[in-house]
């Protein structure tokens, strides 16, 4: 119940015009930035700084370009565009070949077709840059549609391209076997976003049993999949599965987020498991940052110590 008010009033937050204003002024300030415990940056150079520090430590990355409810032709053609600079950039770095889409930053509020036209060309420059691209799942008001986009593109041909499942939603069993049946790469999460009651388990002991289920289906059924999880309850029934089962550390890979539980990070790659960080950059972080702090409430203390620590230094 807790965890399903702190979602609740950090989804309101997050629609705050004040509030994002506010924390723009000292969010991403160097070197103490509040949001930078998440964030990797601003800017695509910094998180190409970020991605390499990490890939020192053993790690892989995914890139996630920020931004989402885009509902002007001229942004989603530019969101887009600003994708393939960010898979050449990528690969002209050397770093990991992976990318995370949002469909609404590429138009999917203006209508399905502008999107699925946009990630059509973000696959093609993709496949030619050797980029696997993993559609992110938003909110249930665009679970069928992006699944639906998916399966579309699944058929015409694409295949460096996978989807993310939230356990939290009560549909999400029979979407896993539909994904699985097709041999489509799964990243199982519980879920971010505020959602209704018939939609989504509210309890976390619900949403926890049924991601231990559908992780059980993905390692027995599925293909590579992404566990990505912080809960160290989640990683061991993940563990344990997985070692009664006879399965690969090298069939799955666990995933974690930019500035989270970084101990267990290095831990897990140490123990010989493939482990990926999501790098997220840009400047429309803020929406992001808050679902962040919804996940995890003990951040917030954080947060306002950061700002504390600003407000006393001088300002330029």
């Amino acid at each position: 119940m807790i965890a399903g008010v702190s979602k609740a009033v950090f989804s309101t937050l997050a629609t705050s015009g004040v509030l994002k204003r506010l924390a723009s002024r000292y969010g991403m300030r160097q070197p103490h930035g509040f949001a930078r415990r998440f964030v990797a940056g601003e800017s695509l150079a910094e998180a190409l700084d970020a991605a390499r520090a990490l890939e020192r430590q053993g790690l892989t990355v995914t890139l996630d370009h920020l931004g989402e409810r885009v509902t002007a032709a001229e942004p989603a053609l530019a969101a887009a565009r600003d994708y393939i600079q960010t898979m050449r950039a990528a690969a002209a770095a050397g770093v990991s070949r992976n990318l995370s889409v949002k469909l609404t930053q590429i138009g999917l509020d203006i209508d399905r077709a502008t999107a699925t036209d946009h990630l059509r060309r973000i696959l093609e420059a993709a496949a030619a840059a050797d980029v696997f691209v993993r559609i992110d799942m938003e909110g249930s008001a665009y679970t069928a549609e992006t699944l639906d986009i998916f399966e579309r593109l699944w058929t015409l041909g694409y295949r460096n391209v996978g989807v993310v499942i939230q356990s939290c939603l009560r549909r999400s069993a029979a979407d896993i076997a539909r994904l699985n049946a097709i041999g489509a790469r799964v990243r199982l999460v519980k879920g971010a976003y505020r959602e209704p009651k018939d939609v989504a388990f509210q309890a976390k002991q619900e949403v926890d049993a049924q991601f231990v289920e559908l992780m059980r289906e993905l390692l027995t059924h599925g293909v590579y999949p992404a566990i990505a999880t912080h809960d160290p309850a989640m990683v061991a029934a993940t563990q344990e599965y997985a070692s009664d089962h006879g399965i690969d550390k090298g069939r799955f890979e666990f995933q974690m987020l930019f500035g989270i539980r970084r101990d267990l990070q290095t831990a897990l790659a140490a123990a010989g498991h493939p482990f990926r960080v999501y790098v997220p950059f840009g400047r429309e972080w803020f929406p992001y940052f808050m679902r962040r702090l919804g996940e995890r409430p003990a951040n917030v203390g954080f947060v306002f110590r950061s700002l504390i620590r600003e407000e006393a230094q001088p300002q330029p």
